[in-house]
């Protein structure tokens, strides 16, 4: 990853995340076909029967309905919204902009997802770090995003990039947490006119 400008990870709203997440929003961010792409990626990745941590999580977590897993941790921080989520089997409020360490143990998940929100973090080399921890060697991550966000919570770099940008610096970040291989960019956009881009970085932990 080339060196970021100084401010890449300042926000127009610097207030604290805890405040603008207080009010749930039981909505998806993401139209239909978009979110099919989602799960098409973690059917293709993510191993069934494992342990899977959402990370970033919230009131759903887009996993293949037919796939049946171990265990599926959420961490975000709504706790309403984390609550309504049916996949999970557990959660965590954490902000990560605050503590980018996650609170478990060295490769207790096998795979991870990170739906449209990697554009939120302000330590995201940090966060990749420690995830890489947390998972078994080998195991994936899925980081998804689109062209859709809150703008005032982005962080400034993702507004001065186009997609291929974005995919750029996703891959960038977790070759500089240093823990992570088979850095792949994707893009899973949906055919047709009218729907929202998906594009994707995978990798597997190495640890």
């Amino acid at each position: 990853m080339s060196k970021l400008p100084r401010g890449a990870f300042r926000r127009l709203d610097e207030t604290p995340d805890e405040l603008f997440y207080r009010q749930p929003r039981f909505v998806t961010h993401i139209d239909d076909a978009a979110i099919a792409a989602v799960t098409q990626l973690y059917r293709e990745y993510l191993p069934p029967g494992g342990a899977i941590l959402d990370l970033m999580s919230s009131w759903v977590s887009h996993l293949p309905p037919e796939v049946e897993y171990r265990r599926v941790v959420g961490l975000g921080l709504n706790r309403e919204e984390l609550a309504g989520n049916p996949r999970l089997t557990g959660s965590v409020v954490q902000n990560l902009n605050r503590d980018p360490l996650l609170p478990f143990g060295d490769g207790e998940f096998g795979g991870a997802g990170i739906t449209v929100s990697v554009d939120y973090l302000t330590r995201p080399v940090e966060v990749l770090r420690d995830l890489g921890r947390v998972l078994t060697p080998g195991g994936p991550v899925v980081i998804t995003f689109s062209n859709r966000c809150f703008p005032t919570k982005a962080v400034a770099v993702w507004h001065t990039l186009g997609d291929a940008g974005r995919l750029d610096l996703v891959a960038g970040y977790l070759r500089e947490a240093g823990n992570w291989g088979e850095v792949t960019a994707h893009d899973r956009s949906p055919r047709g006119r009218g729907h929202d881009p998906l594009f994707a970085v995978t990798a597997r932990a190495t640890r």
